[in-house]
């Protein structure tokens, strides 16, 4: 949690000069001192609002973006992880993106112009061979569907929103908003190695869970079953820098 006042409270305060401003942290069920943590820094003297929400017993990461989008009262959503392995300052970014007229905003690390720096052979495997796939089976603009740093319109994302409570969440809301015709906007990002904590995700049980996903959508695309509702004009799926 020392990440969150150091390195994002500062792009918050920034953002919070020109709109209002809400931080929701949500505790999905930590053993450690997570919660106390979360509880002091509630009670921080700073220029936004701060929700706190608690989850008794870990129940995923997708359950805690749901509780945290549940928790939220503003036009704009940006679900970010606390580990640091995206800079903190791409939210202004973000939300700039949705100002401008996008539906969803992604950062993107297997765009051609983002990177990747010290992360998992196993783990990149995985997420960037998913992100692949996807290209394929919903649309091959998106080069990255598996990044959690992302900006909604909030009535996108109360369509869009997947139930999955673990990491398939991430992939699926995207795919499900974009096949309502959401405007997705990338930005080039670099994805590294994670700052704090010890990451929770276990690779074999994410893959399976992919995969049978994965299965149905090349299913509903077989039988000409899988709708993609057109983009509405003008044309937005794009990529910027």
């Amino acid at each position: 949690m020392r990440l969150l006042p150091s390195k994002l409270f500062p792009p918050l305060a920034q953002l919070a000069e020109r709109r209002a401003v809400e931080l929701v942290l949500v505790d999905d069920g930590s053993l450690d001192s997570t919660w106390d943590e979360l509880t002091r820094l509630g009670r921080s003297d700073c220029p936004f609002s701060i929700v706190l929400v608690r989850h008794e017993v870990n129940r995923g990461l997708g359950a805690a973006i749901q509780s945290g989008f549940f928790a939220s009262n503003h036009d704009i959503v940006v679900t970010l992880d606390a580990d640091g392995t995206y800079p903190f300052s791409i939210v202004g970014l973000l939300v700039g993106k949705i100002d401008a007229g996008a539906d969803v905003v992604t950062a993107s690390p297997y765009h051609p112009r983002g990177n990747v720096e010290g992360v998992s052979a196993m783990r990149l495997v995985f997420s960037r061979g998913a992100s692949a796939c996807y290209r394929v089976l919903v649309d091959h603009r998106v080069y990255t569907w598996t990044a959690m740093v992302r900006a909604y319109r909030s009535d996108v994302l109360s369509q869009a929103i997947s139930p999955e409570c673990g990491f398939l969440h991430v992939a699926m809301t995207l795919i499900e908003a974009r096949r309502r015709g959401a405007t997705i906007v990338e930005v080039p990002a670099i994805l590294s190695t994670r700052k704090v904590g010890q990451s929770k995700a276990k690779v074999a049980r994410i893959t399976r869970s992919h995969l049978r996903y994965m299965q149905g959508l090349l299913w509903l695309r077989m039988t000409r079953r899988f709708w993609l509702v057109p983009r509405r004009a003008p044309a937005r799926v794009a990529s910027h820098g």
